[in-house]
């Protein structure tokens, strides 16, 4: 799959998500087998470019590319200058957000809200693919299948992202007014691929190879985006990209292998936030490889009562202590 000129190593990408996907988590899950990563959604305010938050989400530092930066909000001259100054600061591609179903998002006409107004998605697509264009730098388009079930208009905001020259569009099979409830919508995915020439990207509910294959076969879509599944089990990107590509499956990780991945997440992790904000961040993190293991309830409790890096470090290796380094951890375990 190409994306302007990027031609990526195969289908598997990792879905932004606001709060998870930062630099530490984008570079685990390029390291462990994601062709693409997009950053987490940065304000498009100006005002906002200069806070400690939006700082962070646009800073790229070690990561391999292309970089990717997602971008959000309604105004198109805003959204446009948002695009110039992310470029300038190292953006390969641009992403827009039209899917964050985010009440506090929605509610400032933004994100999945957009979906509402086709003329104004439409003036924000050729404000910023018109800005993008002279760095040569492709924009690609992340939304979901309508604001209710009511008004499904993915293949009409399809079209609109085509004819404004986005370079590849990123489905969500829910409308913003399903959240994350109930199944995927692979119909609407499906219908939109075959009425679009762009590269589709199917997301929603993928989570494990066998629904990888399934959902790309049976919508067409060029690619798979993988998000919540991806939490707590950043290999997912590996097995869904081995098997696709040979049809047998790799071998779990080992009780040594999750020690050296979470050990090594928390560094980073830790690096990029500092002590009081990464010890508190990091937490739901080490929930998420922890959930379905076991004996980890009382390591967790240790974990988010704990106020210092090393106290969540000494907690976590005193607990791998337990398990021996070439055992394979089995997948029921984590799949719970």
């Amino acid at each position: 799959m190409r994306i302007g000129s990027w031609t990526l190593p195969h289908p598997v990408f990792v879905a932004p998500m606001a709060g998870v996907t930062d630099r530490p988590y984008r570079r685990l899950c390029k390291a462990l087998g994601a062709a693409y990563a997009v950053s987490e959604m940065a304000a498009s305010n100006p005002q906002l470019w200069n806070s400690v938050k939006t700082s962070r989400r646009l800073d790229h530092k070690g990561e391999s590319e292309p970089i990717a930066v997602q971008i959000a909000g309604s105004d198109p001259e805003m959204m446009a200058e948002a695009a110039r100054y992310n470029i300038e600061k190292g953006a390969h591609i641009i992403d827009i957000n039209m899917g964050c179903p985010v009440k506090k998002v929605c509610n400032v006409a933004s994100g999945s809200a957009l979906l509402r107004d086709e003329a104004l998605v439409a003036r924000i697509l050729h404000s910023v693919v018109q800005a993008c264009r002279p760095y040569d730098i492709p924009v690609t388009l992340k939304t979901r299948t309508g604001w209710d079930r009511s008004s499904r208009n993915a293949v009409r905001i399809g079209m609109i992202a085509q004819d404004a020259g986005i370079a590849a569009l990123t489905l969500h099979g829910r409308t913003r007014c399903d959240l994350y409830q109930g199944e995927a919508e692979y119909d609407t995915i499906r219908e939109v691929k075959r009425s679009l020439e762009i590269p589709v990207v199917a997301n929603g509910d993928i989570d494990s190879p066998e629904k990888a294959r399934q959902v790309l076969e049976y919508t067409g879509a060029d690619a798979v985006m993988i998000g919540r599944a991806a939490q707590g089990r950043p290999w997912i990107f590996r097995e869904i990209s081995h098997y696709l590509a040979t049809g047998e499956h790799l071998a779990p990780p080992t009780w040594g292998e999750l020690r050296r991945c979470l050990l090594d997440h928390l560094e980073d992790h830790y690096q990029f936030y500092g002590q009081y904000t990464g010890v508190r961040t990091a937490r739901k993190h080490i929930g998420w490889y922890l959930e379905g293991l076991p004996n980890a309830e009382e390591v967790r409790r240790q974990i988010n009562s704990s106020e210092t890096t090393k106290e969540q470090v000494l907690a976590l290796q005193a607990w791998f202590d337990q398990f021996s380094t070439n055992e394979t951890i089995e997948l029921h375990a984590l799949a719970a």
